[in-house]
This record gives C-alpha cells, structure tokens and sequence, in this order.
C-alpha cells in the first residue's frame, strides 16, 4: 500500500534500481546512514530540509506519479513537484471550466464549500461548548449559525467569500477560549505567524492543502480550476476549495487535542525575526499526528463501511466530479462527530 513519505531533515535522494535512496547529511557535511524508500509503497513525499537531488530523480518520480511538496524553513508550503497530469479526461476539463464560467452553476459549487467549512466549524465549536459550559462558546455558534444562514442568498463569490470570512473571524475568536491558558491567538496573523498558536494553524493548514492537492491528483479533476477562490497564476486553487471543508476536521482538532494533552508546549517555539516556527521537535510530532489522524477511519454513513479521513477527501473529490458530470448534486462532507 503506497503511503506519503515526510523528510524533516536535510539530506541527498537518488534513484538506486526501483528503489528511492535518501541519504541524511547534518550540518558539517557528513552524510547518515542512508534509508531505502520502495517506489511502490511512496504515494508522495513532503520536503522540510534542504534536498539535493537531480534531473534524473525527478524523472523518474514523474514516471511512477509521486508528488513531491516543498515547505521551507518557516513551515511555509512553497511549491510541489506534479507528474504528468496522467488521470485528466477531456470532458472533466469541459465540464470543470463551464461550471467556473458560468456564474449560477459557480455559486452552487462555492455556497457548498462555504457550508461544508461551517458545518464543521460549527461541529467543533459544540463538542468543546459541551464538555466544558464555562467557555460560553454559546454567542460565537449562534453568530455563526446566523452567517451560515444567509449563504444561499449570496449572488456571488465576493459576497459569498464575505460571508466565509466573518464565520473564520468569529471562529478564531474562540481559539483562546477552547485552548485556556497555555496559548495565545491574539487575532489570526500569517506570512509570518506572530506566536506559537498562529504557527500551528497555518502549518496544519497547509498540510491539510497538500494533502488535499495530492488526492486531487489521482482524480480527472483539475486542481487549477476552483469555484470558492479564484484561480491564479502558480497555486493550485482547486486543494484551496477542498481544504476549508477538511481543515476544521483534520487541523483544528488536532491542534486542541495536542494542546489539551500537552503534547505541545511554549517551550516547543521560538519567536525569530521571520516570525514564530516551530521546533523541529515539534514539527516532527505534529506532522506524525497529521499522519496518523489522515489514516484513522470512521464509518461513513452513506456506505455502511470504515473508511480513513485521507479516503474521505477522496469521495469529496468523487462527489464534485459527479456534480460537474450532472450525475448527482454536490454535497459537502460534515463531521456528525
């Protein structure tokens, strides 16, 4: 079973026989010892240190479909090598496009996006109000349960994206409450995050974009072509759409368990001119549960059977391509847990 790979240090990879070879090298130059990646058992890999690697290399992760996404010093995604496009079909691309160009058939696409993100918003906001009253999360989801309301009288992305952002506001106004006194939100800040709770919910957000990135991948859609955010040069604006449905599932909660388990603590940051990273300790961790909450399964409803969170994102990409084939109306995800 093909599995995603995670590099957290700096290292040289080479192609040795059908086999990825990735050989760690510390500060100073000496090299590790090295690691042997079967090509069968890597679906794609995630890059945190300094790779070396050649024309050839890449060539070949082209032939066999891997992925390869980049992050840079400050948890920051910065790129991702694609294979071919080897899945795209002509009439998926038509049928993606029109949906785009056509303002009516957009809005349907985009309005559930929005309502998939705040359903599950909504989902983790009432778990945490439940088990614990005294953090009166009462007015934040009655504020947003009122957002979530007026989107199908939204008549275009701009009003809609309105809409989208003043339930992501109210939201993050609740970190502080749901997380108690360990951190800090003090306003969400990105590019660069200015303190440890901000540093963990855009590197998680920009897992929960990969992830979704690389599962489009290995679907006919196209991930340029988007309906909630505009497509643009150099992004794939596609795992953007997909992503506000999964991110308050596969990152939120997350960030709350580990924090509440103290898994992750102050000590694990550090504030520099660039803004607050991670350690690489902590990143480590993070990633780790990342992983292993992608591959937790749940019982879908809707197929009687288990099923991990990577393969729900999957459906969802089904869903939508059953949508813009006029098969079946687009129905977002939500959390019932």
């Amino acid at each position: 079973m093909k599995q995603t790979k995670y590099l957290m240090n700096p290292g040289r990879m080479s192609r040795q026989d059908n086999t990825l070879k990735f050989t760690p090298v510390d500060e100073n130059g000496v090299e590790g010892t090295p690691r042997f990646l079967p090509v069968e058992q890597v679906s794609d890999l995630y890059v945190f240190g300094n790779l070396d690697a050649n024309s050839a290399l890449y060539n070949f992760l082209g032939q066999e479909g891997i992925a390869v996404h980049f992050f840079n010093y400050y948890e920051h995604y910065t790129g991702s090598f694609m294979p071919r496009e080897y899945l795209l079909a002509g009439k998926m691309q038509v049928e993606q496009t029109k949906h785009y160009m056509a303002a009516k058939k957009r809005m349907v696409v985009a309005q559930a996006f929005v309502e998939g993100a705040a359903c599950n918003i909504l989902r983790v906001l009432k778990y945490h109000h439940s088990r614990d009253n005294a953090k009166d999360l009462g007015q934040a989801i009655a504020t947003i349960e009122g957002l979530l309301a007026n989107v199908p009288a939204t008549t275009d992305v701009p009003m809609l994206m309105g809409i989208e952002g003043n339930i992501r506001q109210t939201y993050y106004d609740c970190f502080d409450a749901i997380v108690g006194a360990t951190f800090t939100m003090d306003g969400r800040s990105k590019r660069p995050p200015q303190n440890e709770l901000n540093a963990l919910i855009s590197f998680g957000n920009m897992l929960c974009y990969t992830a979704c990135l690389g599962t489009i991948y290995h679907t006919q859609l196209n991930p340029t072509i988007s309906f909630l955010h505009e497509p643009g040069a150099r992004r794939y604006s596609l795992a953007l759409d997909l992503a506000e449905v999964f991110k308050p599932i596969l990152v939120d909660r997350l960030i709350f368990r580990m924090i509440n388990k103290r898994q992750l603590q102050p000590s694990d940051f550090r504030v520099e001119v660039g803004g607050c990273v991670m350690k690489e300790a902590a990143r480590k961790r993070f990633v780790q549960g990342f992983d292993e909450l992608l591959k937790e399964t749940i019982k879908h409803r809707s197929l009687g059977r288990s099923v991990s969170y990577r393969h729900l994102v999957k459906l969802e990409c089904y869903k939508l391509q059953k949508h813009l084939l006029g098969m079946e109306t687009y129905k977002p995800f939500k959390a019932l847990w």
